[in-house]
């Protein structure tokens, strides 16, 4: 423990690691800004003396070294609200933080649900707070990605940027093929009348989903109704909307494919409400596995994105685009999730 003169207990200095490391303080200073031309003996020696003297890096002081503020926004683009309902926001802000922990890189939560929250944090952003900018939820006409690519501003969006898929790197679940899966089964298992619960059309899941339902529908000989589309935002209570004007224009469908577990969650309530058993009279097919499927009554079969893998390759590509790398774009495969539902 080291103390002061009058006995106070003083922080834990760079010339402390490398006296314990027994290594030179530009050793040490090498190792923590990425162990660049230092020996592996010398790292561990280094890494070591860190965890034994409790040593804890001065970010202000490195940044104004580096340039860099070691920190990373999760930047949401939806109204407050949404962020406490969705589940899907969540999952991907624990893993997104989890995976940068364990660079030692802290996430801030940054929410623009309206013109002067986008305002306020895109001040925010370009003042070099962080270092970069994953971008979760972005509809087409929304200027935050091309303003802080314009900006210089290493981004990396979750779902393709709609209209700017050459400029930002992204990473995405096959949105289409997903819906190509889910439409399929509900075929196979006899549904003939299959309805669906798009997301928003200024979104690349609703526009992605919605055209691998209406593929899939042609390549089983079954007419694209236009009655049998409805359209969410992606909460509950669009979900249950959708569905009554699904019923009251169609009330002969046997099948719903959704476009999202929380507004097919929303669904199966209205089909409660109007009598129908799921999946007797109605089958019903969600998109994501979040934690409303397994919450739902019945619960769900649906589609599973691979929110680690999709947080893993986000943190990694971002990274990439701060040490200078050119856009990129990762797309991963999803899964089909039986359950009672359908």
């Amino acid at each position: 423990m080291n103390r002061g003169p009058e006995g106070r207990r003083r922080p834990v200095t760079i010339h402390d690691v490398a006296r314990e490391a027994g290594v030179s303080r530009g050793t040490v200073s090498r190792v923590l800004n990425g162990g660049h031309y230092v020996s592996p003996a010398a790292q561990t020696a280094v890494n070591n003396a860190i965890r034994r003297t409790g040593y804890v890096v001065n970010r202000h002081a490195r940044s104004l070294i580096t340039g860099r503020s070691d920190s990373v926004a999760f930047l949401l683009t939806e109204p407050q609200e949404r962020f406490f309902e969705d589940p899907n926001f969540n999952v991907l802000l624990r893993s997104c933080t989890q995976e940068l922990a364990s660079q030692d890189i802290p996430l801030l939560l940054m929410i623009a649900g309206n013109e002067d929250e986008r305002r306020r944090n895109l001040r925010y952003i370009q003042a070099g707070h962080v270092d970069g900018v994953l971008l979760v939820s972005s509809h087409s006409g929304d200027p935050v990605a091309g303003e802080l690519d314009a900006a210089g501003i290493p981004v990396v969006a979750c779902g393709k940027p709609i209209g700017q898929q050459a400029r930002i790197s992204y990473v995405a679940a096959d949105d289409r093929d997903g819906a190509r899966q889910m439409v399929r089964f509900l075929y196979e298992s006899g549904r003939r009348r299959i309805a669906t619960v798009s997301g928003p059309p200024d979104t690349p899941g609703g526009v992605e989903r919605l055209a691998g339902y209406r593929e899939t529908l042609a390549e089983c000989g079954l007419p694209v109704d236009e009655a049998l589309i409805a359209a969410g935002d992606y909460s509950r209570a669009s979900g249950g909307r959708a569905a009554e004007q699904l019923l009251e224009r169609a009330p002969d469908i046997d099948a719903v494919f959704v476009a999202s577990d929380l507004m097919a969650d929303g669904v199966l309530d209205a089909l409660a409400r109007a009598g129908r058993s799921v999946p007797g009279d109605v089958a019903v097919g969600g998109f994501d596995d979040s934690p409303a499927a397994l919450a739902a009554a019945p619960r769900l079969t649906t589609i599973r994105q691979p929110f680690d893998r999709i947080s893993k390759e986000m943190v990694r590509m971002l990274m990439a685009r701060i040490g200078g790398e050119d856009p990129a774009a990762v797309i991963l495969p999803t899964e089909l999730v039986r359950r009672e539902s359908a």
